[in-house]
């Protein structure tokens, strides 16, 4: 096993719940600085699509804030959005060039863990044509190094940290960076309320929850906290319980949960008919076809 798979698999379970929690967008209202004034610029420059820079700003927020796909690792974020431009019907009307997806979908395809580090292990095997994805990837981290700082927890996060300390386990459970996750849980002095701080590294948000809590605890005491599709299936995929953070209606998402989704939790009140009305809410505003494609 690699250290951070052990890191995982060892994850103790000393209280009687585990909460995974998802941090962009969830915890931190970064997604949408992130997404709108790192990622997006960084797409436009590297894969040269200035001249329909319009729509690779509409395609990208589509792809990572406005559907389904919100909260998706960024490599395969990176392959839908260039498909979808590719797509795009004004994209074509200009004869703007879109860079074939193929190569990264071959890399994808054949790895487990996307991340800067794999990549550049293929890239090292003579993968040269992944360069460029890399470049990309590694120009915005450094923008969100210089941009994203000072951005606080939603209102009721730490409240329902704070409820939730002395009743469960807890683990940040991320496709984001671990070195900017940390960052921004020690920023806001967050850090101590969790036992491991996930990041993409250690794999997928599924493979998280179930080294982290699987075997671990009795049925229906594991509840994943997050805000985009991809966490509803690494719960599910685990018989997980799943609590949404309602993209837009964030504040009043983690009221609730500090106002009554927790003790629901905790009494074994919580599955069923509670938690299907929440996810029917979530589902609701995460479309799964773009409005150039209706």
């Amino acid at each position: 096993m690699s250290d951070s798979t052990d890191i995982l698999a060892g994850f103790p379970a000393s209280k009687e719940f585990f909460v995974g929690i998802d941090s962009d967008g969830c915890v931190f209202d970064t997604m949408e600085i992130k997404h709108k004034e790192c990622f997006t610029p960084c797409f436009i420059k590297h894969f040269r699509l200035q001249a329909a820079s319009k729509y690779a700003r509409e395609v990208w927020e589509f792809v990572n804030l406005y559907s389904k796909t919100r909260g998706v690792n960024r490599f395969p974020a990176l392959s839908n959005a260039l498909n979808l431009m590719a797509e795009h019907p004004h994209v074509q009307a200009r004869g703007v060039a879109v860079l074939s997806s193929d190569d990264l979908d071959a890399w994808l395809a054949g790895e487990t863990i996307y991340t800067n580090a794999t990549l550049e292990a293929a890239i090292r095997d003579g993968h040269d044509e992944l360069q460029g994805i890399l470049d990309w990837s590694l120009a915005v981290n450094q923008a969100i190094r210089d941009m994203v700082f000072g951005v606080p927890p939603f209102p009721g996060v730490r409240d329902s940290l704070d409820r939730l300390h002395g009743l469960a386990d807890m683990m940040v459970i991320s496709q984001t960076p671990t070195e900017a996750l940390q960052r921004e849980w020690d920023e806001n002095n967050l850090a101590s309320y969790v036992q491991v701080i996930a990041g993409q590294e250690m794999g997928s948000k599924t493979q998280h929850l179930k080294l982290g809590a699987g075997g671990k605890y009795a049925p229906r005491h594991v509840l994943m906290v997050g805000d985009a599709p991809g966490d509803f299936k690494a719960a599910k995929l685990n018989n997980a319980l799943f609590y949404p953070i309602i993209p837009g209606r964030e504040e009043e998402s983690w009221a609730r949960l500090v106002d009554e989704a927790i003790d629901r939790f905790t009494s074994d009140q919580y599955a069923g008919d509670y938690e299907t009305a929440l996810i029917e809410a979530f589902n609701q505003g995460l479309p799964e076809r773009a409005p150039w494609q209706i």
